[in-house]
């Protein structure tokens, strides 16, 4: 399976157009999926929170197909990663390093193969689908393997777990790039602008029109508001910072 995680949205040519170019290269048999289409746009390092936090949706042999890629047409470089038996493709932005990093065995390749003709500002179409079908497919294409030391030099000192919102949902909800597991004092409460926020286990364990947090389906720490929208408040956007206070 190639499961898609990009910024590209489902309005215009550039995600059909992806996909489309990933089953030209892929086997009988092979389904591109859309996982994500909206993902922090043209932002790579709120990306690779929420990428690495959706790694449970992929299973070993499936090919994510990942462009995050505001660089494109630089000199940035085209990567494969695989990551405990997951492939990996997309732009060397920092959009994998998370993954990278929480992985147990890793392997990195640059991507050397070119189609005929290539866009300056398209190589979501042009070389990831393509690479990413390939893969999939079993075949060969030209790329010569990297190490870990290689990898893009800004993105190593993100931090494991990022104190902010990342993303907002189609309801409103405010995902930020923390791990729920990494908070070690159970019932703390949520800073962010200010606001403060208690702990929730789940929507119908508050009053209607409640804010809370609570740990979303993908592990992080997520801001909602039962029956509204969380990111209607002024406080809570992309790239907030949040903060933490221990429980009364």
């Amino acid at each position: 399976m190639i499961l898609v995680f990009s910024d590209f949205h489902t309005t215009g040519p550039y995600s059909g157009a992806m996909r489309a170019a990933a089953l030209r290269y892929a086997g009988q048999g092979d389904a591109v999926v859309d996982l994500m289409v909206d993902a922090p746009d043209r932002d790579p390092q709120k990306a690779a929170y929420l990428l690495a936090a959706c790694q449970g949706e992929f299973m070993p042999g499936d090919v994510g197909l990942c462009v995050v890629d505001p660089g494109v047409g630089s000199d940035r470089r085209g990567l494969v990663c695989q990551c405990d038996g997951v492939w990996f493709v997309g732009p060397d932005n920092g959009l994998f390093e998370i993954l990278l990093r929480r992985a147990r065995q890793t392997r990195l390749w640059q991507i050397d193969w070119q189609p005929e003709r290539m866009s300056a500002s398209f190589h979501g179409r042009d070389v990831f689908g393509p690479v990413a079908g390939m893969i999939a497919a079993g075949k060969a294409f030209a790329r010569h393997e990297i190490t870990m030391d290689d990898r893009f030099a800004d993105a190593c000192r993100w931090p494991d777990d990022l104190s902010q919102v990342i993303y907002c949902d189609g309801y409103g909800n405010a995902m930020t790039g923390l791990r729920a597991s990494t908070v070690d004092h159970a019932g703390a409460t949520l800073k962010i602008g200010d606001l403060s926020l208690k702990q929730a286990r789940t929507f119908s364990d508050v009053r209607r029109g409640d804010i809370f947090w609570y740990e979303n389906a993908f592990g992080l720490v997520e801001i909602a508001i039962n029956g509204g929208r969380a990111s209607a408040l002024p406080d809570i956007k992309p790239g907030a910072i949040v903060d933490w206070a221990s429980a009364e």
